[in-house]
């Protein structure tokens, strides 16, 4: 069952099945630009991540109807006991929905499971430096940019760096939960 957040948007947790509308995702230019990911995405791949989902991720996808229009994990560290509070994410949205409340959408999704669900007090992310939209997204919800890793990965033939960003959940009357 998922959470509608608009009239036109739901939010759920990503089944096997949904690993064709996620190689969508993932073969826009602006997708691949933005994420770790590498061009040409073989559906298969897809099909293998969504069917062996590693211990500690949840994944959620957001839809419009039956069309999938982004994605988005929470990763824990259940092996790491000095980092269960802890926990990183990691977000897109195909490129012919970017700038429509999307990336929002899912945040929200994750932040409310983060917060509300998994009692975890941080989250991590990194993003690219010159992923202005993202950047300011991640700010408006709490994350504020801990750090930059220089030279963090190759785009496109050249190095790109990324901040590190980190929220810590809002304390509520007065202390931390």
């Amino acid at each position: 069952m998922g959470r509608k957040i608009h009239s036109r948007l739901k939010i759920r947790h990503a089944v096997p099945d949904d690993y064709s509308g996620v190689a969508r995702i993932f073969e826009g230019p602006q997708v691949i630009w933005g994420t770790l990911q590498t061009p040409y995405p073989s559906p298969e791949i897809w099909r293998k991540r969504l069917s062996e989902v590693e211990e500690g991720l949840s994944l959620l996808v957001a839809c419009e109807g039956s069309d999938l229009v982004g994605m988005a994990g929470l990763h824990t560290r259940p092996g790491q006991p000095r980092r269960r509070h802890a926990a990183s994410i990691g977000m897109t949205v195909r490129d012919d929905r970017q700038g429509r409340g999307v990336g929002t959408a899912l945040l929200k999704a994750i932040l409310d499971l983060a917060d509300g669900w998994m009692n975890l007090s941080r989250l991590e992310l990194e993003v690219f430096t010159d992923n202005a939209h993202a950047i300011s997204l991640y700010q408006r919800h709490g994350f504020e940019i801990e750090g930059t890793l220089r030279e963090y990965a190759l785009r496109d033939g050249q190095l790109i760096d990324a901040y590190v960003m980190g929220r810590l959940r809002p304390q509520t009357k007065g202390k931390r939960a």
